[in-house]
């Protein structure tokens, strides 16, 4: 052969080998991943996760305010920052040990550690997390763990915000934040995220369609039901008030925030970030959590078209934020097309709670009831089409955690009825509560009522 070719054709051929013999002297010296590398992973999962549900806040504040009257925005703000603060404390104080059995004062599977750990956050382990099987091996930063697990507890509170909008006075408000957040959430979460009874029968519920949304709804559903609903909203006749929102634009922007945080919420609760299988699990999990709220969406457009003649932009945020809550309780079994018709449900389902809400005179400003409960709901039930969970146990964890938070929620806003009043006056509540409890207007140049 020429030289003029041959050494051409030699380059191109060793240039060609070199990648793949590269990859095998990889493939035979590559080391197993040490357990500190490991660690790493799963604590910056658990840090990244945790900070996009935090944005989730902003998210919450954003579609309150935008979908309450001009009147009592500054109030949905102020309860908003107060209920995370707060939240932050008690979950600090009491909820983080009563979630996880890991204190002295146990009853195990059923209550953990009542005082909190006053010195500094130690490496949280396998078995410490209720797992079957686990080794001593460090699973990830307890202040990770601790942070991630916060921003759960705190949007429990956050949903229950924005039912209860428009007539709840502050200071009562945020006691039963308190007592959510410090008791009734983490006792109801340790049954299935703290290694309790409902773990060990089998029930499932990946990042927590019933153990946060629901929790949540059934908090605000017994609120509402103690509170009664806004003067005007249901006529002597039967007749349902519409009470617009302020600010549409305000509450799409929150919409996508949520959704945005979202994909914290639920690819966090993978929980491991420390194999190529974990992160192939995160990025499906991801992927089926953006599917589900598309889906929602389109569903709730398509319907109030078809139903009311006309797409209704309201329903359109519920609808997405109903399929992020019916993807959550299994986000990574189903396929794109199974995230797809899950999520869609998720949407129908809100378009016909809401005006059956109305129909029971039950007056939740944001539609947190039907996203939040009833769609959380049909996500924790859609896991057996995915699963080994068994509709029994299912139902069983619904009523289990929907029941008992609902239960205690109802007992604790009748004693802070009857010890301190939870409703503002009528003349407060006309005038807005941003000026009746705060002396402060959101938009003091536009604020008519």
């Amino acid at each position: 052969m020429n030289t003029k070719y041959f050494l051409p054709l030699a380059a191109v051929a060793t240039a060609a080998m070199l990648p793949t013999m590269g990859f095998a002297q990889e493939a035979e010296a590559a080391p197993a991943i040490s357990d500190e590398v490991v660690w790493i992973f799963n604590t910056l999962l658990f840090l990244i996760g945790g900070f996009l549900v935090f944005f989730m806040a902003a998210g919450f504040a954003m579609l309150e305010g935008g979908l309450v009257r001009s009147k009592n925005v500054t109030m949905q703000m102020t309860k908003n920052v107060g209920l995370f603060s707060l939240a932050a404390i008690m979950y600090w104080l009491i909820g983080y040990n009563l979630m996880y059995p890991l204190g002295d004062w146990a009853i195990e599977g059923y209550f953990s550690g009542l005082f909190p750990s006053w010195g500094v956050l130690e490496p949280v382990y396998l078995n410490d997390m209720g797992l079957e099987g686990a080794d001593d091996a460090a699973y990830a930063s307890t202040g990770s763990d601790f942070i991630f697990q916060l921003m759960f507890c705190a949007a429990t509170a956050s949903i229950v915000s924005g039912a209860l909008a428009e007539r709840i006075k502050l200071w009562p408000f945020l006691i039963f934040t308190m007592i959510l957040t410090g008791f009734i959430y983490p006792l109801t979460a340790s049954w299935q995220w703290g290694g309790g009874w409902l773990s060990e029968a089998g029930f499932s519920d990946f990042a927590g369609s019933t153990v946060v949304h629901a929790c949540g709804a059934a908090a605000a559903l017994a609120g509402a039901i103690v509170l009664g609903p806004r003067l005007g909203k249901y006529g002597k006749d039967g007749k349902i008030h519409p009470m617009p929102g302020s600010n549409l634009a305000l509450a799409t922007l929150g919409m996508f925030i949520l959704w945005l945080g979202w994909f914290g919420f639920n690819g966090g609760s993978q929980l491991a970030m420390g194999s190529v299988g974990d992160v192939a699990d995160v990025s499906r999990i991801f992927s089926n959590t953006n599917m589900a709220a598309a889906s929602g969406a389109v569903a709730a457009l398509v319907l109030t078209q078809l139903v009311y003649g006309k797409a209704d932009l309201t329903m359109v945020l519920n609808g997405a934020l109903a399929g992020l809550v019916s993807i959550t309780a299994e986000p990574l079994a189903p396929t794109l097309f199974g995230a797809l018709w899950i999520g869609a449900i998720g949407g129908v389902i809100v378009v016909f709670t809401v005006p059956f809400l109305d129909k029971l005179k039950i007056d939740d400003v944001v539609g947190a009831i039907p996203v939040h409960g009833f769609a959380g709901i049909w996500g924790t039930i859609a896991v057996i089409f995915y699963g080994d969970a068994a509709i029994g146990t299912q139902l069983l964890g619904i009523v289990a955690i929907c029941g008992t938070t609902f239960v205690l929620s109802l007992i604790f806003w009748f004693i802070l009825k009857a010890t301190m009043g939870i409703r503002v006056s009528e003349e407060a509540e006309m005038a807005g509560l941003d000026v009746a409890e705060l002396g402060m207007e959101a938009y003091p140049e536009f604020a008519k009522g």
